[in-house]
């Protein structure tokens, strides 16, 4: 593809403003029908998971964290230390203090820096081989690429953000599983499989 960035800049305008024009009611269905597949699908028990403080339209994760605790998990919130560096993962649970980081979006207000288990990741897009479309400021390849064993990564994303291929580079790290409202996908032989 001739002029990649500027095809990626213009998917991710469509998908965000597609994510954000969704109906409450609507938006509210699939992102139970994503909780409960996440709940139900994976042994996150006892685990350090990385979840995500929901921006633009995404699905919220924050719902399911108090089951999540209730299992066991100790649940943490990603932080942009620098530009260009990797995310710190920080503890968090729904009582934690709160800090405004970079983007606006909340932060942990100083609680301790994990390494994860497993990790759900927001997706602007994603694709047939489980490559994921984000902001475009590389913060979870370069977070994952940190880690000698990769956590277990679960992208996360409604169908219609489903893209037929993002043209992944070398330094992209295809997702796992992804999990929408229409159920859990795993990611084999470079190709997405429902499970």
């Amino acid at each position: 593809m001739d002029n990649l960035s500027q095809w990626k800049k213009n998917q991710r305008q469509q998908l965000i403003a597609a994510r954000e024009a969704i109906p409450q009611t609507m938006h509210v269905q699939w992102s139970q029908s994503i909780s409960h597949h996440l709940m139900h699908g994976f042994q996150l028990q006892n685990r350090i998971v990385g979840i995500y403080w929901p921006f633009r339209g995404e699905y919220d994760p924050r719902p399911m964290a108090q089951c999540l605790l209730q299992q066991g998990v100790t649940l943490a919130l990603p932080e942009v230390a620098a530009k260009n560096e990797p995310l710190y993962f920080r503890e968090w649970s729904p009582d934690t203090p709160m800090k405004i980081g970079a983007y606006d979006i909340p932060v942990p207000n100083e609680t301790k820096i994990v390494k994860l288990d497993a990790v759900i990741v927001p997706m602007v897009g994603f694709d047939q081989q489980g490559y994921r479309l984000g902001y475009g400021s590389g913060y979870y390849d370069r977070t994952l690429a940190t880690y000698p064993r990769q956590p277990l990564t679960i992208g996360v994303a409604f169908e219609m953000q489903r893209l037929e291929n993002i043209y992944p580079q070398p330094h992209d790290i295809a997702m796992q599983f992804i999990v929408t409202e229409a159920g859990i996908f795993k990611t084999k032989d470079h190709h997405l499989h429902a499970i």
